[in-house]
Parts: C-alpha cells; sequence; structure tokens
C-alpha cells in the first residue's frame, strides 16, 4: 500500500515570522495571473479556474468576454452557446450551468451588479469560499486567505498547517499569519506553481529551503 504522507513538523512562532518576511519580501507585488477588467470579468476567471489553469482560463476568456461583456448579456445568454465557448476547459459543462445561473441570480438578486462581500458572494451559484475570498484578495486587496493546491501543499510542507481539509488551513494560515493575508496568498500561489512544485520541486532556487519541513506532496480531502 502507498504511504500517506506524514504530518510534517510544526513550524515555530519565529519561523513563521521569518516565512513571512521572506515571502512579503519576495513577492511585494504578487497578483493573480488571470486576466480581467472589472469584477464581473474576474469571477467568472476564478469560477473557470477551479481544478483549471490560469494559462488555459486565459486563452478561453477573451471570446467569451467579447460575446459576453457584462452580467445581463451572460444571463441571457444561450446554456449551449455558453459551453461551446469554455468547451476546452475542465468541467465545462458543470461550469457553464453555474456561470449562467450565477449571472442570472446577480440580476434577480443583486440589480446587476456583482456583490462584494463574502457572505454575498457564496450565495451565489459555483461560488464556495475559496472563489470568494479570491475575488476579494484581488480586486480589494481583502485580509483574507484563500487555500488553493498549491497554497496547501506548499503551507503544509513549511509547516504552517497539518490541517487535511482546505478550509481548516486557510484558518490556520489566518491565524499564523494575521495580516498582509491577500499579497501572501498570491505569494504562495506562484511559490507553489513555479518553484515549490508538486513534482520536483526546484529546491535549489527555493528562498525558504532552510525552514522546509517536508517535500512531500500534500492535497486536501
Amino acid at each position: 500500500m502507498p504511504q500517506m504522507p506524514q504530518k510534517p513538523k510544526k513550524a515555530t512562532k519565529t519561523q513563521i515570522s521569518e516565512i513571512k518576511s521572506l515571502f512579503l519580501e519576495h513577492y511585494a507585488n504578487a497578483k493573480t495571473e488571470l486576466r480581467y477588467n472589472n469584477i464581473y470579468e474576474l469571477l467568472v476567471c476564478v469560477m473557470l479556474s477551479a481544478q483549471c489553469t490560469d494559462k488555459r482560463v486565459n486563452l478561453v476568456t477573451p471570446a467569451l468576454f467579447a460575446q459576453y461583456p457584462d452580467v445581463k448579456s451572460l444571463a441571457n445568454a444561450p446554456l449551449e452557446e455558453i459551453k461551446e465557448y469554455i468547451k476546452s476547459i475542465s468541467f465545462f459543462n458543470n461550469k457553464a450551468a453555474n456561470l449562467k445561473k450565477m449571472a442570472t441570480q446577480v440580476m434577480q438578486e443583486y440589480n446587476g451588479e456583482i456583490p462584494t462581500t463574502q457572505e454575498a458572494l457564496k450565495t451565489l451559484a459555483g461560488v464556495g469560499q475559496k472563489t470568494a475570498n479570491v475575488v476579494l484578495i484581488e480586486f480589494f486587496e481583502a485580509n483574507f486567505m484563500a487555500v488553493d493546491t498549491h497554497v496547501f501543499r506548499t503551507s503544509h510542507r513549511l509547516g504552517l498547517s497539518s490541517s487535511s481539509t482546505a478550509l481548516q488551513t486557510e484558518s490556520d494560515l489566518t491565524k499564523a499569519f494575521k495580516d498582509h493575508l491577500s499579497t501572501l496568498h498570491q505569494a504562495f500561489v506562484l511559490f507553489g506553481r513555479y518553484i515549490c512544485k508538486a513534482q520536483k520541486p526546484l529546491c535549489q532556487e527555493c528562498f525558504v529551503q532552510h525552514l522546509c519541513k517536508s517535500t512531500q506532496n500534500f492535497k486536501p480531502k
């Protein structure tokens, strides 16, 4: 039987402080790689990016936004037509349905304006806490943490969390770092994407290698 990843040794308060400082230094201006022009486009991009690369999303969205430049046009769009625009995206059938439902909700319940609070965003179809937080982090630099596979993996390797779910890990990181969460979220995403990769992490290029607790690949339940 394959071995389950062992819980890494927990980072100390001093180490957490150093990790925070180093990430803020190396990723001072970290932003999402998703391309968007407004909060409507950002929300759609984030919804499409679930279990899909930002690069793929960025290939699809120009034509999608040219056809549906606002919430109203997306709400009125035929479902099959939305699917055609995003068919190269993972789980495009479900995502197309959620995009249309989300847009319809925004028109009916929020007067056509994308809501700007975590709780309101979470009422929309296809929008969970991670998606809501990412939108608020990116658009408003809100002091939230969002945990995707990159953030989960890297935070566990650094001993910042030993929790088994993304939401529990989000709570651990929020308590550990307290502030600058929007920048730290973006930083951990980029760090996990380009340096602390799931397979063959670039340890020789890593600025926190001396603080690393494990090179195992950690995945949320």
